[in-house]
């Protein structure tokens, strides 16, 4: 077979490109820290990572979403438990009333108290959150859900749709409840009217309804009227015991969706290291055998560089020489 000078070069040139171009990437590999930097260092490790990231982007969506319930779902339920206390207080005048004799001066005062711990709920029902959005308003939550008329009415004229929040592949929580679930319904059990009467299911009517009867003069009024007065007031008692039984059992949805949150996210924390350990295993470079590459191929590259410059000083001519 004859050699010619020219396929001695081309040879020589290619052997030290091909030298340069593997020490070259165990350099990039060792710089990056990853032995994956593009599809063609490894196909199929990066059509996993490909598809293992989308994965890992996609918990991390969860996390955020389950962050924000966590916020909403925390402020709901401070809200509501000051709705309990307020509630409570309210009881706590009526049974005053129910159980005491009581002058017309002293029956106003307790009306003066109810009205205070109505403004207080309808304030309550008409929280926001740190953004100004309203909490009760479902997806109506630009402007009040609660709105009071000039007769001291308070009616419900937010959204008919608790907001709701996907917080895992397939969990969708209520992070916000509308104000017409929490002060205007009641929960199953409810106590029911005596003689089968209609129960009130708003909360500021029962109150408005006590609040009128106790600023209603007794002092002079025939037993009829007396009575008729000690009615509403124990219809108001009595709805205000079903109002604090429901806005409690809402708050108990909300106690155990925290912790079913925290769940999650214990859950989301130990999958995520388990898909980062696997995604380190794909594209991360193994420090140890990266180094011995690179000194290897700077070797091989050494060893070529010194087989050219000896083959460059070889010609037939020298050797006829």
């Amino acid at each position: 077979m004859r050699l010619s000078t020219g396929m001695i070069y081309d040879q020589q040139t290619r052997g030290i490109s091909n030298a340069q171009q593997s020490w070259l990437q165990s350099g990039e590999q060792l710089s990056t820290g990853k032995r994956v930097v593009r599809p063609s260092d490894d196909p199929v490790a990066a059509a996993q990572a490909v598809v293992l990231s989308q994965s890992m982007a996609e918990k991390a969506q969860f996390s955020n979403a389950r962050g924000f319930a966590v916020q909403s779902i925390s402020t709901e339920e401070n809200i509501l438990g000051q709705s309990v206390t307020a509630i409570q207080s309210a009881q706590s005048t009526l049974v005053s009333v129910v159980n005491g004799s009581l002058s017309d001066d002293d029956r106003a005062a307790y009306a003066t108290e109810l009205e205070g711990v109505r403004d207080q709920l309808f304030n309550l029902a008409n929280s926001t959150d740190g953004n100004g959005r309203y909490l009760f308003g479902g997806y109506n939550s630009d402007k009040p859900p609660f709105t009071k008329d000039n007769n001291g009415n308070i009616t419900y004229t937010g959204g008919d749709t608790p907001i709701t929040q996907k917080v895992d592949d397939n969990r969708t929580m209520v992070t916000s409840h509308t104000g017409d679930q929490i002060f205007n319904a009641l929960t199953s059990n409810a106590e029911p009217e005596p003689n089968g009467g209609q129960s009130e299911t708003n909360l500021f009517a029962m109150l408005n309804s006590a609040i009128t009867a106790l600023q209603t003069p007794t002092e002079g009024a025939d037993e009829k009227t007396v009575a008729a007065l000690a009615a509403v007031v124990s219809k108001s008692s009595r709805g205000l015991s079903n109002s604090l039984d429901n806005v409690s059992s809402v708050r108990s949805v909300l106690g155990t969706q925290l912790k079913e949150l925290d769940a999650l996210n214990t859950q989301g924390s130990d999958i995520s290291l388990i898909q980062k350990t696997q995604m380190s295993g794909l594209v991360d470079v193994d420090y140890t055998s990266a180094i011995s590459s690179y000194i290897m191929q700077q070797a091989a590259l050494n060893a070529s560089y010194t087989v050219f410059s000896q083959m460059s000083k070889m010609s037939l001519f020298s050797m006829n020489a």
